[in-house]
């Protein structure tokens, strides 16, 4: 499984549905407002790691008032919901 981190800069006039539209976006876990620099923080997590180009050029950056993406590849996922979800099986 891929996991990614895009954050978005977005046109002002777009900031009130840009949110809803990028968790519509399949591969799109989560989709967060943000302070700071960027808008919003897609979440994306991937069978393969081959969608992530298809997922952020063809459906997430052709969204209407998308200006910029920056996107972060992650390499190890840490979860706390996961650490208690393997220590719970059996319970």
């Amino acid at each position: 499984m891929t996991h990614a981190i895009v954050l978005i800069q977005a046109e002002r006039t777009a900031l009130p549905d840009l949110g809803g539209q990028l968790a519509d976006v399949p591969g799109v876990a989560e989709a967060y407002s943000i302070t700071g620099e960027w808008d919003f923080a897609a979440i994306l997590r991937l069978r393969e790691q081959d969608e992530l180009a298809h997922v952020i050029t063809e459906q997430l950056a052709q969204l209407p008032g998308i200006v910029k993406t920056q996107t972060l590849l992650a390499f190890e996922v840490y979860s706390r919901h996961d650490l208690d979800a393997l220590f719970s099986v059996g319970e």
